[in-house]
């Protein structure tokens, strides 16, 4: 059964409704999968975050929940991206609408469980939301797992990190004051472009770069379809050490 265990409920705010699936107890994790879908895959590695003490939502931003990738699951969720008015596929120095939607979530379960702050994950296209959830303090554990917008077309927007500048400039004061993002990439991902050079430069040792040998030129999606495990676990750890 897919998403076995997880409660289905929706979320409106910003001008957007979406469903949400939810699990587990204790601070809360959001974790944001990315193309095509909530996979069995990033539903696994949600599990692991559920399982190691957290209240873990899900966001439904695109594709089937529970179904297996393929390639032609794969297309048809990317070209919903691509047409979707919530995401800044192209366009540089600019923050993804959905971000004020995420950021509205957090802040509501975060009222409602309460704890120190919230924790967030988000995974290739959705890779650097949890950066612009930032803007909000109780954000306090932002993963970015192979950030991948806007789509690195030329060398500039594979520099971008999907910010406008009041963002970065909220985001670099949060990370001056001490708030440490966790990143990670496999070393020739080429989608992600050279994001990693402008994160160390916006939050400078704040920011904790993971870069893992590929092995394969297919190697992408680190926490799911080519999962890492010590990557994992370094996220996991991150989680704990921040949250509880």
């Amino acid at each position: 059964m897919a998403l076995e265990g997880w409660e289905k409920g929706s979320f409106t705010a910003a001008t957007y409704t979406r469903d949400t699936y939810r699990k587990g107890s204790g601070p809360v994790v959001v974790v944001v999968h990315e193309i095509p879908g909530i996979t069995p895959a990033v539903e696994r590695f949600a599990n692991d975050v559920v399982n190691a003490g957290f209240t873990v939502v899900m966001p439904d931003l695109v594709g089937t929940p529970g179904k297996d990738v393929s390639g032609s699951y794969l297309v048809s969720s990317m070209f919903k991206v691509c047409i979707s008015k919530e995401f800044t596929n192209m366009a540089l120095n600019k923050t993804s609408p959905i971000i004020a939607w995420l950021r509205a979530l957090a802040r509501s379960l975060h009222q409602e469980v309460g704890g120190k702050g919230v924790g967030a994950v988000g995974m290739c296209f959705s890779g650097g939301f949890a950066l612009g959830m930032m803007v909000d303090d109780i954000m306090i554990a932002p993963v970015l797992s192979q950030p991948s917008l806007p789509f690195a077309v030329g060398k500039t927007r594979g520099a971008d990190l999907n910010l406008s500048p009041d963002d970065a400039a909220v985001i670099a004061e949060r990370a001056a004051g001490g708030c440490q993002v966790l990143g990670l990439r496999f070393d020739q991902d080429k989608l992600v472009g050279d994001r990693f050079a402008s994160l160390r430069s916006l939050l400078g040792d704040s920011f904790i770069a993971v870069e893992i040998p590929s092995q394969s030129a297919k190697d992408h999606s680190v926490l799911t379809e080519q999962r890492h495990e010590p990557s994992v676990q370094q996220v996991l750890e991150f989680f704990s050490a921040k949250l509880k």
